[in-house]
């Protein structure tokens, strides 16, 4: 399916990270997990990335590169975020917001500008991975009689990102390169019982994601069966904005 694609995963280290890279090595690509908590071997398909640092950036895809001589593919996964992130929305500091938007937003635009002179060549894709809160807005009901806080830069960002991957798909169709958005709903990673009830309660399919629910359609549009789908955010969240 993916026939030995280079795909670079930025977060490839958390939660949904590893899922993607071993479903990318599943279907026959060769994952590069990029993360901030590894050092760089390429040989394991390791890959230190700071996605704050436009130096790094360029020089950890410049290296996958040099090895490899191809990159195929690039999925922004990564989920960086400040120490008060969910705080109320009262509370929030204008730098924080800022900063949050720089690490998660700004982030992907400067990755993007980055794999772009790669992927014109290999005719390559760009997978961004948002949220259903970057299509409707919050149900804080789930949220109640629990310390879970909703943040309101999430939102903010997701929607970004979704409209500027829209943005991308224009700009670029013409080179044969193509963009794409993976929207999860809630994904299971052992949050108060309270509120998972709360959000399964909503939930058609009567269940939180898991990685592995996820991982797949990330695949599915970094491979050439995806050829002709571009600017397209493919939602997986179990029904979550069918109601």
């Amino acid at each position: 399916m993916l026939n030995n694609k280079i795909i670079i995963v930025t977060g490839g280290e958390g939660l949904l990270g590893k899922e993607m890279c071993q479903n990318i090595t599943k279907k026959g690509g060769v994952a590069i997990s990029a993360d901030i908590s590894i050092e760089t071997d390429l040989d394991k398909g390791k890959l230190n990335l700071d996605i704050s640092s436009e130096s790094s950036i360029k020089a950890s895809f410049k290296a996958v590169f040099e090895r490899y001589g191809v990159i195929d593919g690039l999925v922004n996964n990564a989920y960086p975020r400040t120490k008060d992130w969910g705080a109320k929305l009262e509370n929030i500091e204008q730098s924080s917001w800022s900063k949050n938007v720089d690490l998660q937003l700004n982030s992907i635009f400067a990755c993007v500008q980055a794999i772009t002179p790669y992927l014109l060549k290999s005719k390559g894709s760009v997978v961004n991975i948002a949220s259903i809160y970057g299509v409707v807005g919050n149900d804080f009901t789930v949220y109640e009689n629990t310390d879970i806080g909703a943040p309101a830069a999430y939102s903010a960002i997701k929607g970004g990102v979704i409209n500027f991957t829209r943005y991308l798909a224009s700009y670029y169709g013409k080179n044969g390169v193509r963009f794409n958005v993976v929207s999860p709903g809630g994904i299971f990673d052992n949050q108060n019982p309270v509120f998972v009830k709360q959000y399964e309660h909503k939930v058609p399919l009567k269940r939180m994601g898991n990685p592995e629910d996820i991982a797949p359609s990330v695949s599915f549009l970094l491979s050439e069966e995806a050829k002709y789908i571009t600017g397209h955010n493919l939602i997986v969240d179990g029904g979550w904005t069918s109601i």
